[in-house]
């Protein structure tokens, strides 16, 4: 099974996707897509419309996992990763009917086993579930990873009878 997982942002989104077989891990790839500052809101949301659908079509996932918002006490900032992620799930919805959505407290906890966790500490517990050499860069991809990895990890249990 083919993972998409998805980090929504304004200025950056993560993406990493990973190859589910029966529960052994294996990354494909992963990185970040960047809208520039200087667009305005409407171009930059077209631009990641037109992002997140190219990689849909490119990699053919079975299944997205994408974070929820977290709102933090920047309301500006907030409404803009809001109407991003509005975009994103859009894209995401009408391309792939297996699409999941998980908080960030059940990604830290059920990567990290801590719902607590440090970014530090989801990098590092990425890096080692998919046997990386290297932290993924920038931090948005690791937390896309994190989405995925989440996403494995929650259906192998629902699988099981465990959730």
């Amino acid at each position: 099974m083919r993972i998409l997982g998805i980090d929504p942002g304004y200025a950056i989104i993560g993406y990493g996707i990973i190859e589910n077989d029966n529960g052994k891990l294996r990354p494909l790839d992963y990185g970040a897509v960047e809208t520039p500052a200087k667009l305005p809101t409407a171009e930059r949301l077209i631009m990641i419309e037109e992002k997140i659908t190219e990689m849909i079509t490119e990699v053919e996932p079975d299944e997205i996992a994408l974070e929820e918002l977290f709102f933090n006490t920047n309301i500006t900032t907030g409404i803009k990763v809001a109407q991003a992620r509005g975009v994103i799930l859009l894209s995401c919805a009408k391309r792939c009917d297996r699409l999941f959505e998980y908080t960030p407290l059940q990604i830290k906890s059920t990567v990290t086993g801590n719902g607590m966790a440090t970014k530090q500490q989801i990098q590092y517990m990425v890096k080692s579930l998919l046997r990386l050499k290297e932290t993924p860069k920038p931090d948005d991809a690791a937390d896309a990873l994190a989405a995925a990895i989440c996403h494995a990890y929650t259906v192998r249990d629902v699988k099981r009878g465990l959730k």
